[in-house]
């Protein structure tokens, strides 16, 4: 009944805010489970895309945008995987003009197994996906620029 109650108070731009990331972060699950990698991230590049007339009505701050996206995560049937909340968090913050930049790691587990994880950097600052370990995890190079 809380959450009821917060979703209720929020603004008009935050509760649209929240269902489209809803939406998208759904999509971009979807996408990674049926599509290949390369054809997801076309997708995306696409979308992303920021429009101007955009940005001059709604600028929507980082700290909003990973609000949007938490949020969404908690309540998306089945959990979310750090991709998909890193590949939904690139592509809002592309869109409202900030400087999103996807990083994926990998690393050797205790046990020896591989391990990957997803998060997203601006101005040399980890917004989404920060964990106590992170350093652990080596950055692969950048996918920005191949398609």
């Amino acid at each position: 009944m809380k959450q009821l109650r917060k979703l209720v108070r929020l603004s008009a731009g935050d509760y649209q805010l929240l269902f489209k990331t809803f939406v998208l972060l759904g999509l971009v699950r979807l996408g990674l489970w049926l599509l290949p990698f390369p054809s997801l991230r076309q997708a995306i590049a696409k979308i992303s895309q920021s429009n101007s007339k955009q940005l001059q009505v709604k600028a929507v701050s980082v700290g909003k945008i990973i609000w949007a996206v938490n949020v969404s995560s908690y309540y998306m049937p089945g959990g979310v995987k750090c991709l998909a909340r890193a590949l939904t968090t690139q592509v809002f913050m592309s869109r409202y003009g900030h400087l999103p930049e996807l990083r994926i790691g990998v690393a050797k587990g205790e046990g020896g197994q591989f391990e990957a994880h997803a998060w997203v950097e601006s101005q040399g600052q980890v917004v989404i996906g920060n964990l106590v370990d992170l350093s652990r995890f080596m950055p692969l190079p950048s996918l920005e620029g191949r398609r």
